[in-house]
């Protein structure tokens, strides 16, 4: 049964992941942490932002590792497999039926209109992670990274990959911090319950 939950999870992800790996990236989200509670938010951030600094697409290797970490090696080849197979099968039917009647301007107001839903996608998922970012880091440093990485992607040019790598090194030499970041964050836990 858990095969067949994972296969289910990353084939719909397969078909409504529109437009690439970023439009699929709440989907998977939906799959894995709402609906078949498989990881925990803080896990799903964790994984992301890892695999956002890997080279390949992100939905195939978030795939993998959740699979593999789900069910192993079984599970990370049929995560994988549910994830592309949709993508193959419309790739192809699609563009054969797009290249036929690619000057009609219902096909073309259909691609285009993809586009807005796939962008409030990706915000909601961002103002997700902000809001869970300022839980765990406090206000201050959650718009002070948010901005410092704005500036550096667009403004300089730097790769987000470069970005999440530094952060990470930062996190690990800091680790004094995120400890009492941690316990900060237990303690309040415990108190509102």
């Amino acid at each position: 049964m858990q095969q067949w939950n994972l296969f289910l999870a990353f084939f719909r992800v397969g078909i409504f992941g529109y437009g690439g790996g970023p439009s699929s990236i709440p989907l998977v989200h939906k799959e894995v942490v709402e609906k078949y509670k498989w990881l925990s938010d803080d896990d799903f951030a964790d994984i992301l932002a890892l695999g956002n600094s890997l080279p390949g697409p992100i939905a195939t290797k978030m795939a993998g590792y959740i699979g593999y970490r789900v069910s192993g090696y079984a599970g990370m080849f049929n995560a994988i497999l549910a994830t592309i197979i949709p993508t193959i099968a419309v790739l192809i039917i699609l563009l054969s039926f797009l290249n036929n009647f690619r000057e009609l301007s219902w096909v073309n107001g259909m691609t285009q209109a993809v586009v807005p839903v796939v962008g409030v996608m990706l915000a909601t998922l961002t103002f997700d992670f902000i809001k869970k970012s300022k839980e765990n880091l406090g206000l201050w440093i959650t718009v002070l990274l948010a901005g410092v990485s704005l500036l550096l992607i667009e403004a300089a040019g730097v790769h987000p990959g470069i970005i999440i790598l530094l952060l990470l090194i930062y996190a690990l030499v800091r680790p004094a911090r995120n400890e009492k970041v941690l316990e900060q964050s237990n303690k309040n836990k415990e108190s509102s319950l």
